[in-house]
């Protein structure tokens, strides 16, 4: 192979490769894509209920000024946690899901680390089965099977 110029020949094929170059002027660059997450962050039990919502606004803001969209909030409470963090064996559960271009975890996270507030988080991206599981956990579907279930086992035959 011989570089010339910007463009590999291959001298057995005589062909020129295309050698790819980030170029701003194509729009296939510029486009970002949206994808699904969801974040769930543990606060520290010490807050009161005023200052897990300050904080909570504080996150859905950092989320909103960088371009995401908040599908779904649920603020699971305070509950005990499976080991000791930081001497503390408590603490209040939230979870949000967002989509968003891909950067937008990084400055989540950064934020996270910030604050002394946060105690654990975790940020998975949601792959459409998920995004699904998701919807029909929230429109109530996974009870009413549960529940349909066992109204079916305790009918006598």
């Amino acid at each position: 192979m011989v570089l010339l110029k910007g463009i590999i020949i291959c001298l057995e094929k005589k062909k020129p490769l295309s050698l790819r170059t980030y170029n701003p002027n194509h729009t296939h660059l510029n486009q970002m894509v949206l994808k699904n997450y969801e974040t769930v962050f543990i606060l520290t039990p010490l807050l009161n209920e005023v200052q897990v919502q300050e904080t909570v606004e504080k996150f859905r803001q950092v989320l909103k000024e960088n371009g995401a969209d908040i599908t779904h909030e649920e603020n699971w409470g305070l509950k005990k946690l499976a080991y000791p963090i930081q001497k503390k064996s408590t603490g209040f559960y939230m979870l949000m899901e967002f989509s968003g271009p891909a950067t937008i975890v990084d400055v989540l996270e950064l934020a996270y680390r910030r604050d002394e507030r946060i105690v654990r988080f975790l940020t998975t991206v949601l792959d459409k089965h998920a995004v699904a599981y998701n919807e029909r956990r929230r429109n109530g579907e996974m009870n009413m099977q549960k529940a349909a279930k066992q109204q079916k086992e305790s009918q006598p035959a």
